[in-house]
């Protein structure tokens, strides 16, 4: 499975944020939290929580779960 953040970059791009590092003081995460995100790896729910706390959304709102290469 594969995590797709594609909803997240748009409703933080809707929000008038230009700057995909001013999300690291905003939800109070770290950079390597921001790099996971940009390059579309799996964080933590601790770190999904503090995104959706800060953009006032939810989790369905900032990501997807695709299935990828699985076996049916």
């Amino acid at each position: 499975m594969q995590v797709d953040y594609t909803k997240l970059w748009a409703r933080y791009k809707e929000m008038g944020h230009k700057n995909k590092t001013d999300l690291i003081e905003m939800a109070g995460i770290s950079t390597n939290i921001l790099a996971k995100l940009t390059k579309g790896e799996f964080i933590s729910m601790d770190s999904i929580q503090r995104i959706c706390k800060a953009l006032n959304c939810d989790v369905g709102d900032i990501c997807v779960i695709n299935k990828v290469g699985e076996e049916q």
